[in-house]
């Protein structure tokens, strides 16, 4: 391992631009945007098929969050790829592909980070706080992908990412008060803290973006 400076490696540190999906409200490659979540899509039906034909419904129980239960912690993981019937599913696609389409402003990088944050705080806060029974559905990560939408404008300062936020509370506004327990058999804490990685997830990305960081301007070589 040999440490080189480059030439200019006594000048002062200098300032990283900032990147250009701080204001981006589409994504970079709208056409791979639109493969990865009607793939994606695809396969929560497919999952679903597989459920109901070779396994009688029995993979959400398997593959479930039960909360304070150490054999349902592996649902954190499997849980957003499942579904309580085709209802269910049915209910979810369309808020899932508006939203995730949108969620890949920043690239399919920066979506599988925003996801990433969005499906582990979401699972485990629905695994320590998440109540009775077992709990499964996409729903976290379309309250996630939501609450990063309508938040991280405000973060970056983005006035297109805002009026975006805008129109997304107008339109999907009436699905924030599925954070709280108004309906029976409906997992609010899955919603509520999807949310909560959501926000996370936008001020984690907003600290990123942010301009003005800076940088030595020497480099190390390996």
């Amino acid at each position: 391992m040999v440490v080189r400076p480059v030439p200019w490696a006594d000048v002062d540190p200098v300032t990283v631009p900032a990147r250009p999906t701080v204001n981006r409200v589409l994504p970079p490659r709208p056409k791979q945007a639109a493969v990865v979540v009607l793939a994606w899509t695809a396969l929560l039906y497919l999952i679903e098929l597989v459920d109901v034909v070779g396994f009688d419904g029995r993979l959400d129980r398997w593959g479930g969050i039960q909360p304070l239960e150490v054999s349902g912690l592996d649902g954190v993981l499997f849980a957003p790829l499942l579904h309580a019937g085709w209802d269910h599913l049915a209910a979810n696609t369309l808020p899932f592909l508006v939203l995730g389409f949108l969620a890949m402003s920043g690239g399919l990088g920066q979506f599988v980070a925003v996801t990433a944050v969005v499906w582990l705080v979401g699972g485990l806060g629905t695994w320590v706080g998440g109540g009775s029974g077992y709990h499964v559905g996409a729903s976290g990560l379309i309250f996630g992908w939501l609450a990063f939408l309508l938040v991280r404008g405000f973060f970056a300062r983005s006035v297109a990412q805002i009026l975006l936020a805008v129109a997304l509370f107008l339109y999907y506004g009436y699905m924030l008060w599925g954070v709280l327990p108004t309906t029976s058999g409906v997992s609010w804490q899955g919603h509520l803290f999807g949310a909560v990685g959501g926000v996370l997830a936008a001020w984690l990305v907003a600290r990123a973006d942010r301009p003005g960081r800076r940088r030595p301007s020497g480099s190390v070589r390996a």
